[in-house]
């Protein structure tokens, strides 16, 4: 059964729950206009700190992390001149602010910089961008420990590649820099690393798109995720360019260490037996595959590789309801081979307000098994629902209540993006218990 917290939350969005071991949890919560607060829960939902965060006219939260020791608030500023992003470190231990710290400055008509932190949160790099003629042309960058020290000032140059695409920048927990883009016309995933030990740049590239069948494909979406070891797997939804129906999923793994390596795994084509199967499960009768996005690559300790893809769209403009759709699950084996895939078929709708704050989905990795929740009404019953896959075999256990009442009408009833695990048994969350409550409420739920 959930536990609650007395204290009720008068915020309307809580932004994030972080674990700290078998010690707890930190949150960054909104409180009010112009007022956030991280807030530190023991396991029996205690609060025993809460440190504020004034975030003033034109600043808003860019990123809430932690290292071992400390969490990290992240807040962009912009004004009339210029934009910056500086970092507010809170210690763990007794809710003590320090003194915030400037990381990176732009002017006001440039790109949003931004920030990256490693795995652990030991390492943080904050870049801004420089462009010409709209392209980017290089990124400039500065590494900072967990102490906020600067470790090296960096360029990661572009003149060289022409034209390309979303440059993403990752930090491993040992400070080395990944910059991953796809270039070639949309065919081709680059990685580059950046030491902080010396100048070397070590460029991995593969193309993903080309010409297959006489089809010119292109790469339509992609994502990413940094392991511990500094491995770097690369998802790709692939389309065909001319009709943009979707082709196939690639997966790709960079691995930097020795001499370097990319290992491929087999494609997945959508064909028309895999738009008939998602029509099957889903009860529907689409004519093609569409609004499907990357949403999550997840990774065993025995190295199972599940790609998980969700639908989500908006009606039809700014003002319309957004969906949150089915969900295409794709199993790999520790060799990168394809051993199974899934649709998980859900039923989520959100005022255009509320947007996906409150709808999509969390997925956490427990040994063998991917847990998912989502929060649907089933049956006339709105609730949190697990769904437990195995990574390995890609059996998926039917979907089950976690008797956590919730409102049911549009508005926000349930914050995703504070949802986390402590355990494979124990969720934390927030909720909003029924149409008349105006207050989100602090959940611990035990999966029996």
């Amino acid at each position: 059964m959930p536990e609650q917290t007395e204290d009720r939350y008068n915020q309307r969005v809580t932004r994030k729950t972080l674990p700290i071991g078998n010690d707890g949890f930190i949150i960054l919560a909104h409180k009010a206009a112009g007022e956030y607060a991280v807030e530190r829960y023991d396991n029996d939902l205690k609060r025993l700190w809460s440190t504020g965060v004034p975030v003033g006219t034109g600043e808003s939260i860019e990123a809430f992390a932690r290292s071992a020791t400390q969490a990290f608030v992240v807040i962009h500023h912009k004004d009339a001149a210029t934009q910056s992003l500086s970092v507010a470190p809170i210690e763990l231990k007794s809710g003590q602010k320090g003194a915030a710290k400037k990381l990176v400055d732009a002017a006001a008509r440039d790109r949003r910089p931004g920030v990256a932190f490693s795995p652990d949160g030991s390492k943080l790099v904050a870049f801004r961008y420089l462009t010409r003629d709209v392209q980017i042309r290089a990124i400039t960058a500065a590494v900072y420990d967990q102490a906020l020290t600067k470790l090296k000032d960096r360029t990661y140059d572009f003149h060289d590649l022409g034209d390309f695409f979303s440059p993403t920048v990752y930090i491993g927990n040992d400070g080395t820099q990944y910059v991953a883009l796809i270039s070639d016309a949309m065919k081709k995933l680059t990685v580059r690393r950046y030491r902080n030990d010396n100048a070397d740049i070590k460029v991995m590239s593969v193309a993903v798109g080309g010409t297959f069948g006489g089809k010119e494909v292109m790469v339509f979406d992609t994502k990413y995720a940094l392991q511990p070891d500094s491995s770097l797997y690369a998802a790709a939804i692939c389309t065909d360019r001319k009709t943009g129906q979707y082709y196939s999923l690639k997966v790709v793994k960079f691995d930097f260490a020795g001499k370097g390596d990319m290992k491929f795994a087999p494609e997945m084509l959508f064909t028309p037996a895999y738009l008939a199967e998602t029509n099957k499960t889903t009860q529907s009768a689409a004519k093609r595959l569409e609004d499907i996005y990357l949403s999550d690559l997840l990774l065993t300790d025995d190295k199972q590789l599940v790609v998980i893809a969700e639908k989500k769209y908006e009606e039809g403009g700014d003002e319309s309801p957004v969906h949150a759709r089915e969900l295409h699950l794709f199993g790999y084996n520790e060799f990168q081979s394809p051993a199974w895939h899934s649709i998980i078929p859900k039923d989520q709708v959100a005022s255009p307000t509320e947007a996906f704050a409150g709808i999509g989905y969390r997925a956490a990795v427990f040994g063998p098994d991917v847990l998912i929740l989502t929060q649907q009404k089933v049956k006339g019953k709105a609730d949190l629902f697990l769904t437990r896959v195995n990574a390995q075999t890609g059996v998926v256990q039917p979907t089950k209540s976690l008797g956590l009442n919730v409102a049911s009408d549009q508005n926000l009833a349930y914050v995703k993006d504070f949802t986390a695990w402590q355990d494979a048994k124990t969720i934390i969350g927030v909720s909003r218990p029924n149409k008349k409550s105006a207050a989100l409420m602090l959940n611990k739920i035990m999966v029996k």
